[in-house]
């Protein structure tokens, strides 16, 4: 066995694979660029080295510097995580000729896989389902409508080297397939550096389910069951969970003969994963093979028992799997999500600064697990992806499974960064989750004109006033207490109240007992327990006997409420301050219409306007870039610049104004 590893990545990967290779008693090493000097993943590891810059092709893609760590440490073997660096065949092949193992599979395996052409071509030879297509080189755009007509709509045009919803468009006419054959050639070269793309028939009402194998280098293969991928959004795995409600056994059956057969056929070795494309009637296409730990992986770990990582290490070691597939067990049910560091309410656009407050919900032993690489404090920078953890829960049924997952959700409390949070609780409450009827188009469906607040409507808003109500009336129980008061003008506390909402309007009474408090509603007494202290921003209880876990924040004179994604600012304050509340003028919003504003913090990589310049509506005038994301700002109306207010290169804050019209 190794006695030491460099991971050569960052974030919670680099933080989960150290703490597999502590258990293991491996030694591990960490490399990091300038921007994560101080991160979580260098601080676990039981050595660091710099490795550059922070953008990642002079960093964390530069096998010279990796090689160069692993030497000025004597590190004998490398894991790469996911992403950068684990699928780049020449990377293996260099660290080969270094005498340094790579913990994945070999190059060759690699190169079979990496070229989507390729691995379609090796999968119909190997008795795999294919989606019907054209994989040969397409030349122009005239010849991929021809081939389009000819598979029939709607088709999907996809990279070669593609990965991560770049370089992929769907099409349902000739029009549309010229445009994204072209569309996706560009993004492909810009993303991969080769810009071939295939089509193939596109399977309506789609699942994505894929198939996660074992395999070692004595020629023994097994396969752990599958993932169900298909809530996306852009084409990006958003929830996953194992198993799939899906399936039944004899297709699950027979998708993992075909994993095991497809990794056998190209000499496969180490963890891999098979990707599915699964239509409504259960008919199932090879779309790829990631060669390389997904990272979804810890559903497969949760519903196994079995640690990825290690079996990793262990295969690189020259172990063999130890496992047949008939000791392969399944126990029941495992779902994650992917808490990012993205505004909902924006249409996702990532979101960048420092975790003010960061608490994960309470680890559970075989029931709530959080794979994280951020602790409070940190920043989340323009460079990397937009991961801030992943929240896993586990159950012995699907419903215990999503119970668990809700109640991990009201409990995660991220401040100082926009996340999906809101957006997670909304989607895993929505019926067709809960139903099990889900496909790729969900999200799309269910939100087509975007997320927003309205979404989140919450189902007892009386809870939602009462905790902001006994909140209030904490505080000022505490603030009557102060001594030092002058006699005669010591405040007095009323116990009847009224919560302003963006929505709603609630009289209320409330009356504190030793126990939380009692709430007087339309004639209706409700009760409130619990032992929550002022300050903490978890208030957990039960509302008329329903236990509950609600985010409480005091922000001067309002108080910020959380629960099932739902967030409301409430204005607690007597009958008589509302009253004279409702007499004051609104103030109007400023105008903005003058200004062309940064959607998202991030760089400005472009800008292409100057003074006196006239526009047209449509036309692109600067681009700004985030966590791999570019967003391309175009003029809304007609006018003239008047004012450049930012320059390319300039780090933007979100609404920063980049130019003022006449």
């Amino acid at each position: 066995m190794f006695q030491k590893i460099l991971i050569a990545n960052r974030g919670e990967i680099a933080c989960r694979i150290i703490r597999t290779a502590r258990r293991m008693g491996i030694a591990t090493v960490a490399v990091f660029s300038e921007a994560d000097r101080d991160a979580l993943h260098v601080d676990m590891a039981d050595e660091a080295v710099a490795i550059g810059p922070p953008p990642p092709r002079q960093s964390y893609l530069d096998p010279d510097r990796i090689v160069a760590a692993c030497k000025a440490t004597g590190a004998e073997a490398v894991h790469p995580g996911y992403g950068f660096l684990s699928e780049n065949e020449a990377f293996v092949r260099r660290l080969n000729a270094e005498g340094i193992v790579f913990i994945g599979p070999t190059a060759d395996g690699i190169a079979a896989m990496g070229d989507k052409i390729a691995s379609k071509r090796l999968a119909r030879q190997a008795g795999v389902n294919v989606v019907p297509g054209f994989d040969g080189e397409i030349p122009s755009a005239r010849r991929a409508v021809e081939i389009a007509r000819e598979i029939g709509y709607p088709v999907m045009i996809k990279a070669s080297a593609g990965g991560g919803g770049k370089g992929l468009r769907i099409a349902r006419d000739d029009a549309s397939v010229a445009e994204g054959f072209e569309a996706c050639r560009a993004e492909a070269a810009g993303a991969f550096g080769d810009d071939r793309v295939f089509i193939e028939k596109y399977v309506e009402r789609p699942r994505h389910i894929e198939i996660q194998v074992l395999a070692d280098a004595f020629g023994s293969t097994v396969h752990l069951g599958e993932r169900e991928c298909s809530l996306q959004r852009r084409h990006q795995k958003v929830v996953e969970e194992a198993p799939s409600s899906f399936l039944d056994e004899a297709t699950r059956q027979a998708m993992g003969a075909q994993a095991v057969a497809l990794a056998k056929a190209v000499g496969y070795r180490s963890a891999g994963t098979v990707e599915f494309v699964v239509g409504a009637d259960r008919s199932f296409y090879f779309l790829e093979m990631n060669t390389r730990l997904q990272v979804e992986h810890p559903v497969t770990e949760m519903v196994t028992g079995l640690d990825l990582v290690e079996q990793m290490i262990r295969i690189a070691a020259g172990k063999p799997l130890g496992m047949t597939q008939d000791q392969v067990r399944r126990d029941g049910w495992a779902i994650e999500c992917r808490i990012n560091a993205e505004d909902p309410f924006r249409n996702f656009l990532p979101a960048t600064g420092r975790l003010v407050r960061y608490r994960p919900p309470e680890e559970e032993r075989g029931g709530v697990r959080v794979d994280t690489g951020v602790v409070e404090g940190d920043e989340i920078s323009i460079y990397y992806d937009s991961m801030i953890a992943k929240l896993i829960t586990h159950g012995w049924t699907r419903k215990e499974a999503v119970g668990r997952m809700h109640e991990a959700l009201n409990a995660f409390l991220i401040r100082g960064v926009a996340s999906n949070l809101a957006f997670q609780s909304a989607l895993t409450r929505h019926p067709r989750f809960l139903a099990g009827d889900i496909d790729t188009a969900l999200i799309a469906e269910t939100y087509p004109e975007g997320f927003h607040p309205s979404s989140l409507a919450h189902d007892d808003p009386l809870l939602l006033a009462a905790v902001a109500a006994y909140a209030r009336r904490r505080y000022i129980k505490r603030a009557t207490s102060t001594s030092g008061q002058l006699e005669g003008h010591a405040r007095r506390i009323d116990s009847e109240w009224v919560v302003l909402m963006p929505e709603d309007r609630f009289e209320l009474g409330v009356f504190l007992n030793d126990e939380g408090c009692e709430v007087l509603h339309k004639g209706e007494v409700h009760h409130l327990c619990t032992a929550w202290r002022l300050g903490e921003p978890l208030l957990k209880g039960t509302w008329d006997g329903v236990p509950v876990c609600v985010q409480v924040e005091r922000m001067g004179l309002r108080y910020r409420i959380s629960h099932w994604g739902t967030q409301v600012d409430a204005f607690v304050m007597t009958a008589r301050a509302a009253e004279l509340l409702a007499l004051m003028p609104q103030k109007p919003p400023p105008d903005l219409s003058k200004l062309l504003l940064s959607p998202m913090p991030g760089l400005l990589v472009d800008l292409l306007a100057e003074p006196g310049q006239a526009i047209r509506a449509g036309e692109t005038l600067a681009i700004v870039e985030a966590m791999k994301m570019r967003n391309v700002l175009k003029a809304d109306h007609d006018g003239v610049v008047a004012e450049v207010l930012a320059n390319p290169g300039d780090s933007l804050a979100v609404d920063q104004p980049i130019l003022r019209f006449e």
